[in-house]
C-alpha cells in the first residue's frame, strides 16, 4: 500500500500533445501523477490516476490515445469536446461540473477548456488500457 497527499507528488507543467503526428500547443494545464502501474511498448503507464489543474481559460486540444480514460470533475467548469474521427471536425461540446464523469474510448478525439476567466478547475483523470484479445 501507498498513501500520498496530492500535494507531496510532483506538479508538471503540460506544454503540447500529439495528434496525428502535429503538436499542438496545451495553455494552461499541469497535472500530479497520483498512481501508476505496468508499461506499455512507448514506456507509458498501462493505469494510471492523474490530477489536473487547469488555470483560467486553461485548454487541452484536440488529441486522442490508445488507453480508454474517465475524468472526474472536482472543481470548476469544463467544455469538453468531442470531435469526429476522419474529419477532425467538432461533433459535440458539453458544460462539465463538479461531480461530472467523462468517459472517452480509445481513439476518441478530445478536448477540454476551463470555463472560467478567473478560477482554476481541476479533474481526476483515470487512464488505462484495455486489449481486445483478437490483437494480442
Amino acid at each position: 500500500m501507498e498513501i500520498l497527499n496530492w500535494k507531496e507528488v510532483e506538479e508538471i507543467t503540460v506544454k503540447e500533445i500529439d495528434y496525428k503526428g502535429t503538436m499542438n500547443e496545451v495553455k494552461g494545464i499541469s497535472l500530479r501523477w497520483l498512481s501508476k502501474a505496468g508499461e506499455d511498448d512507448k514506456g507509458l503507464p498501462e493505469y494510471g490516476l492523474r490530477f489536473f489543474t487547469a488555470q483560467p481559460k486553461g485548454e487541452i486540444p484536440i488529441h486522442n490515445h490508445f488507453y480508454v480514460q474517465t475524468m472526474f470533475v472536482l472543481s470548476g467548469k469544463f467544455e469538453c469536446r468531442r470531435f469526429d474521427v476522419d474529419t477532425n471536425e467538432l461533433i459535440e461540446k458539453r458544460i462539465c461540473g463538479p461531480g461530472d464523469s467523462i468517459y472517452i474510448p480509445t481513439m476518441e478525439p478530445h478536448g477540454m477548456k476551463n470555463m472560467s476567466d478567473t478560477e482554476e478547475g481541476t479533474f481526476l483523470c483515470c487512464i488505462c488500457n484495455v486489449y481486445d484479445n483478437k490483437k494480442l
